[in-house]
């Protein structure tokens, strides 16, 4: 079968990575009974899981491998489907965690997908490009530290667990892959007002090399502009502080 490139499709054919993959979710003693993954392919993971999951999930967008995937895993709930326009809301369960290859193209939004849905998901192994894993696990100060960093650890602990070779695919893709584990954090300090910190976040870090006075300046209010904590970079605001931050803007607006 001719893989899509559209789909972002490169079929992991290691079984010892799959294998190392899938006991990354199930080393975590409440891992969920339900196990959804984002685009089973031919079913590599898969394989791994079908023993382990109680409750399985597969969720597919190329219609050509759907038949081989209901002839595989009978017992496995199959959908057909676009799993950014997909509404989580019909998985029929209040806790599961979520596993996959994930395509590269959509990783991103896949991530943002499991933010909006984060009070269900506990637990999240996926493949990512390796810069991509790297951008979202690093910290403050570091060159990778950005929007989808910020976003992820107000609810996830991030790690990254190790790379995988492109000679590791069919067809091998352009940029190395690597393991991406997330840990729903128990004491989530979730900003009252989202909406606003995402706009904090989002339009800060678009101009990362400039201070926060520069970059906020239609945000920040005259009386508190000239205070020293604007002279800041956005990479260099922690958690905590970007939090601070839009509780300061939310109060004086």
């Amino acid at each position: 079968m001719q893989l899509k490139k559209s789909l972002g499709q490169h079929f992991l054919k290691n079984k010892n990575i799959a294998s190392r993959i899938v006991n990354a979710l199930y080393e975590e003693a409440d891992v969920p009974d339900h196990i959804v993954e984002i685009g089973p392919g031919s079913g590599i993971l898969t394989d791994f899981l079908y023993i382990k999951a109680k409750n399985l999930t597969l969720i597919e967008l190329d219609k050509r491998l759907i038949e081989n995937l209901e002839n595989k895993y009978p017992k496995a709930t199959i959908i057909q489907a676009d799993v950014l326009r997909y509404d989580w809301k019909k998985i029929p369960s209040d806790r599961f965690a979520v596993i996959g290859n994930f395509p590269y193209n959509i990783s991103s939004q896949i991530i943002f997908k499991v933010l909006e849905n984060y009070k269900r998901i506990p637990y999240m192994v996926g493949m990512f490009q390796k810069e991509m894993a790297k951008r979202v696990s690093s910290g403050p100060g570091s060159k990778e530290y950005g929007v989808i960093s910020v976003l992820s650890q107000f609810y996830y602990e991030t790690q990254y667990l190790f790379d995988v070779d492109r000679g590791e695919f069919t067809p091998p893709p352009a940029v190395q892959s690597g393991i991406l584990k997330f840990f729903l954090k128990n004491d989530a300090t979730i900003p009252e007002n989202v909406s606003l910190i995402r706009r904090i976040v989002k339009q800060s870090f678009n101009q990362r090399r400039k201070t926060l006075r520069n970059s906020l300046k239609n945000m920040i209010p005259k009386d508190i502009i000239t205070d020293e904590f604007f002279n800041k970079r956005p990479e260099q605001l922690s958690l905590n502080e970007f939090v601070e931050l839009s509780k300061r803007l939310d109060e004086t607006n």
